[in-house]
């Protein structure tokens, strides 16, 4: 018994190093810190975080399943580049992904957690032209929306997929000839959440991603 409760504390210990690992060379992406086509060698980071390579090489598998980095055994990791291509499946994901939360979630909140959804939504009616304000809000109200899921599956997914998520689409805005358009839809989706109309609030949730 004793032996097993050795061994699942080593287990337990090395998945918190590359989950610590992870977290650090994934804020750096996110960051720009470490920017497109920087090559990430494992011994570096092994180094730097004074840890063996085995969390590293974890760790960095785990950003190469996010499309954040692309391995090449034997060699280094570098860095993968945001494309247009990119933007377009990742707002997809999360157009799909935002209305199942909006979906279950206004459905399970409170009215009180309603109205401070609704407060969250009114700060994505100002610039509509900043990449950054827009990227901030838009994620501060898909996560609302997903803690109020009160779904696991979800929650999990959302937060394997969070990085990449926030990443892809940070530097993406509002096409300036579609502002009126959505400005709209944000009313829309502010109405149906104060309604309690989850059947609305997913439909706008999809819009706001074109979906």
């Amino acid at each position: 018994m004793s032996n097993n409760s050795s061994l699942t504390s080593i287990r337990e210990s090395k998945q918190l190093l590359a989950e610590e690992v992870f977290q650090h060379i994934g804020a750096q992406i996110v960051e720009g810190v470490l920017e497109p086509g920087h090559r990430i060698r494992d011994v570096d980071v092994a180094e730097e975080l004074h840890v063996s390579r085995t969390p590293v090489r974890e760790a960095l598998q785990r950003l190469e399943r996010l499309g954040l980095v692309t391995m090449y055994p034997s060699r280094y990791t570098e860095v993968t580049a945001v494309t247009p291509e990119i933007v377009e499946q990742t707002l997809e994901f999360a157009g799909y992904q935002a209305g199942m939360a909006a979906r279950m979630g206004v459905a399970r909140m409170t009215p009180h957690e309603r109205q401070s959804l609704a407060s969250l939504i009114e700060q994505m009616y100002t610039r509509l032209d900043d990449d950054v304000h827009i990227s901030n809000t838009r994620w501060a109200v898909f996560s609302f929306l997903s803690e109020r899921s009160r779904n696991l599956q979800h929650q999990v997914l959302i937060n394997d997929a969070s990085m990449a998520l926030f990443r892809n689409l940070r530097g993406w805005s509002v096409p300036e000839d579609d502002r009126e358009r959505m400005l709209q839809v944000y009313r829309d989706f502010h109405d149906a959440v104060l309604r309690g109309d989850a059947d609305e609030a997913e439909r706008f949730a999809r819009l706001m991603h074109y979906v």
